[in-house]
């Protein structure tokens, strides 16, 4: 039985590429012959409607956080037919809330995603632009923690929050959890400021940033609101382009490919 590794998108900062990669590194994971799934645990439900599914649905990660539904009970297909999404829905707002006094409330994703361990090769969490609950479980269930990060002024000051939360998940519930990598999101090359971030954050973090950069593309803009990843939307663009190169890169780290 293949173990799954679990990895949850984190970054407390919204606007920063978060959803979109984790959408579109699932997919091209799953372009590549993995079979992945992605749980969405953001109330927005943007990854659940990024790849065409309905952010509306009936059963969703509340009832499985909270009515202890089987997540296998709410997985769906997509287009593609290695990538299966666990869908968010608005009642994710109230999970919060309703955790918050709930006896080992950090555990209930870990717990939920056991059931289908040996289903998939990944499990990308994508989790609500906050250092709230719900990204507590998802810290709380990963293996390590991949953050998108823009190529702006603030970056780094939030980069630097989000690594203090995640030596106290460490410290309390996941002395495991490792930090898979960070991934250069938005950069325009055409400026400075971008440049002089990317340095910035390869100097003090350096082999954790992928080498791959994701650019400040039209087409990844367009893509959600036909309801698919940027493979299917445009194949030939910029962006689809880096996130076939980020999931080949993140492969290789992952698996150790040479």
């Amino acid at each position: 039985m293949t173990v799954a590794r679990i990895v949850s998108l984190a970054n407390q900062k919204g606007g920063v590429g978060k959803t979109t990669t984790a959408i579109n590194l699932g997919a091209s994971l799953a372009a590549c012959e993995r079979k992945v799934l992605l749980v969405d645990l953001d109330p927005q439900a943007n990854a659940t409607s990024g790849v065409g599914l309905d952010k509306d649905t009936e059963k969703s990660m509340y009832q499985v956080l909270i009515d202890s539904m089987p997540i296998k009970e709410i997985i769906l297909p997509t287009e593609l037919p290695t990538l299966f999404v666990a869908p968010a829905s608005v009642d994710l707002v109230g999970a919060e809330v309703e955790l918050r006094d709930a006896i080992g409330r950090e555990y209930y994703l870990k717990r939920a995603l056991e059931s289908v361990n040996g289903e998939y090769g990944y499990v990308l969490v994508d989790s609500p632009p906050s250092l709230g609950l719900l990204t507590i479980n998802g810290l709380t269930a990963a293996n390590s923690v991949l953050v998108p990060m823009q190529c702006e002024y603030f970056a780094l000051e939030g980069v630097s929050q989000l690594l203090t939360t995640i030596e106290r998940v460490r410290d309390a519930v996941n002395p495991a959890l490792e930090i898979e990598g960070i991934v250069l999101t938005m950069v325009d090359d055409r400026m400075n400021l971008s440049r002089q971030v990317a340095e910035e954050v390869r100097s003090h973090f350096g082999e954790k940033v992928y080498g791959t950069i994701i650019p400040r593309n039209v087409k990844l803009g367009e893509a959600p609101s036909f309801g698919k990843p940027i493979i299917l939307y445009d194949i030939r663009s910029r962006g689809s382009e880096a996130y076939v190169n980020l999931a080949k890169e993140f492969i290789r780290r992952a698996e150790n490919v040479i």
